[in-house]
């Protein structure tokens, strides 16, 4: 058996220019990509890889948090032993951890330690855990409210050229509701009814609001109502998934089953949208499995190049999400093909940027 002692951990920061398409337009995540990597070597000389990308500017923090509470205390130890260095940092962070910096720190770690698990086996991950199917729907996400309801339009008009069954719109935080409304109504129409519209609202609402705008985007066939309020307002989710006949979902938001725990108490939520980037592949799987167990199913945030090892591997994954924001940096990425994504056959995670992306936008300073 290959020796898996982890015997380095290397960060880099990724400062990346967006991609020239006009598919992007309207978005709001500022003028580069800031990504973290983080590469564990180990003695046998399987390396693996994990990566963060947040949209927001909180990199060097992670970096920091990595470098003095996480990467000293998982030298030496076995890369195969994903759970016990999980559990390990989980409660040496406890009094200062349980969600935000930390568990994203220990989420890259957790992502490249499964990679090395993965190569070592010589089995994508999702065959690692027990394959269950090979392709999954994706959903045309990142209709951007900035840029306006025709821009919305044209992109999902875009993504149903390509085949998708699905697309994501935005609204909340515009001028007016009835604006809103209006958006919704218009992409209905220039859709037809047969492409699924869901509603994003980025935690954009009160649950009064949340309500009252659920009941008239019923009269357009929406699909689900995404993050209508904070993730802590849990009264809210319930108040608003209990007034509507349409689906309401969340938890992209939220760190770990156990920020998770109130929405399995109260399965009024059919939908679970969980990101790897908040517990890492490890709490990921853990999470389908309680879900399942609730009867609930899981299309987590974004990530769709990562995220289709965990769908491919579990009964009930429910659609991928597809935004774009990374075909363009990996040396192979993962496509869709007439609105499906296709889980790959690469060892581990099956993931490696590009040697040009690595070697022209670290970040030096």
């Amino acid at each position: 058996m290959t020796d898996t002692t982890i015997t380095a951990i290397r960060t880099t920061m990724l400062r990346v220019p967006w991609p020239q398409t006009p598919w992007l337009k309207g978005h709001a995540f500022g003028p580069m990509r800031e990504f973290l990597v983080l590469d564990v070597e180990t003695r046998g000389g399987i390396a693996g890889m994990g990566y963060l990308f947040l949209f927001r500017p909180a990199m060097r923090t992670i970096a920091c948090c990595l470098e003095e509470c996480v990467i000293p205390r998982v030298l030496g130890k076995d890369a195969s032993a994903v759970e016990a260095i999980w559990q390990d940092l989980w409660r040496a962070t406890v009094t200062y951890g349980r969600a935000g910096i930390a568990v994203m720190a220990m989420s890259a770690l957790d992502i490249a330690l499964w990679d090395v698990l993965g190569k070592r086996a010589n089995l994508p991950l999702h065959r690692l855990w027990g394959h269950y199917r090979g392709q999954l729907p994706a959903y045309g996400s990142g209709c951007f409210r900035g840029s306006g309801g025709d821009g919305m339009i044209a992109k999902a008009l875009h993504y149903k050229e390509r085949g998708y069954k699905a697309i994501k719109m935005q609204v909340a935080h515009t001028a007016d509701l009835a604006t809103d409304l209006d958006n919704v109504r218009r992409m209905r129409e220039a859709l037809g009814p047969d492409i699924d519209i869901m509603i994003d609202v980025n935690m954009g609402w009160t649950a009064d609001i949340a309500i009252a705008m659920g009941r008239k985007f019923q009269d357009h066939n929406v699909y689900w109502l995404e993050e209508p309020v904070v993730p802590d307002d849990f009264a809210g989710y319930l108040r608003i998934a209990e007034a509507l006949d349409l689906r309401v979902v969340g938890g992209e938001t939220h760190f770990t089953r156990f920020d998770l725990k109130p929405f399995f108490e109260n399965p009024r939520l059919p939908i679970l949208q969980p990101d790897p980037m908040r517990g890492g592949l490890t709490e990921l799987r853990k999470i389908a499995t309680v879900a399942d167990t609730w009867g609930m199913t899981i299309a987590p945030h974004l990530f769709p190049e990562l995220n289709i090892q965990l769908l491919a591997s579990i009964p009930n994954g429910l659609w991928i999400e597809d935004m774009g924001l990374a075909e363009d940096l990996w040396v192979d990425p993962v496509p869709v093909a007439n609105g499906f994504i296709a889980a790959p056959e690469r060892p581990g995670h099956g993931l490696a940027f590009r040697p040009e992306i690595l070697r022209d936008c670290a970040v030096k300073d």
